[in-house]
């Protein structure tokens, strides 16, 4: 099957499963949305909502956020992962929106990607999510699956979002991005997976890529029982 072909019958899966997607990130405003994206780099979308109501009451402004300094932001979001490094480039990122955009998130690619912890993938949610600019965030989940379907051979992300977004029509990129990460959590975890009963995997994947799968997992446990 051609990748085109896969991916109209993936998008049309897709859109039956998850006729509406909420965005799996708490937020209140393209701000908290920022931070609330770049909180969750390794760490899980269930713990950074635990975290950022108290967050966000605190600093629900970037000037607010500025003001509480870095140490009380490590503190508030002490339960997840690279907290000194996040909670630095929180307190710097709002400084410059104060300093430079009017204490506003600007709508712009370029702008937001030269902010402290702020590359392309969280960039390019917020433009999707906050401002309803067509994007199509790629992450390490999304990278793996468009692997697994078939519809990309790349590398990494970058590569893998130009595959994805030559294949599926721009109008739909925002709303799908939201549903393969859906998709992956339901059906399609990442070790031990059982491609061929998966609702795409199980007719999208090759022959050639459940095998080394299943050796793969297989390998795995048996290190798991030594």
């Amino acid at each position: 099957m051609r990748r085109a072909d896969k991916a109209t019958r993936i998008h049309q899966q897709l859109d039956a499963l998850y006729p509406e997607v909420p965005v799996p990130l708490d937020h209140r405003d393209p701000f908290t949305l920022l931070v609330a994206v770049l909180l969750s780099a390794q760490s899980t979308d269930k713990k950074v909502n635990e975290i950022t109501p108290a967050l966000f009451d605190a600093g629900p402004t970037p000037a607010q956020m500025a003001e509480l300094g870095v140490d009380r932001i490590k503190h508030l979001i002490r339960q997840i992962g690279l907290t000194n490094q996040k909670a630095k480039a929180i307190q710097r990122l709002s400084e410059i929106l104060v300093a430079e955009h009017d204490g506003e998130v600007p709508a712009s690619f370029e702008a937001l990607e030269s902010l402290p912890g702020v590359g392309h993938k969280t960039a390019s949610v917020v433009m999707s999510q906050a401002f309803g600019v067509p994007a199509f965030p790629v992450d390490t989940h999304i990278h793996r699956l468009a692997a697994r379907w078939g519809l990309s051979a790349a590398k990494n992300v970058g590569q893998t979002e130009r595959d994805l977004k030559g294949l599926f029509p721009r109008e739909a990129w925002n709303k799908l991005h939201l549903q393969i990460i859906f998709f992956g959590r339901e059906y399609c975890p990442a070790r031990y997976h059982d491609l061929e009963s998966c609702p795409i995997c199980g007719w999208a994947s090759t022959l050639k890529r459940r095998r080394e799968e299943a050796a793969r997992d297989e390998a795995a446990k048996g290190r798991r029982r030594r």
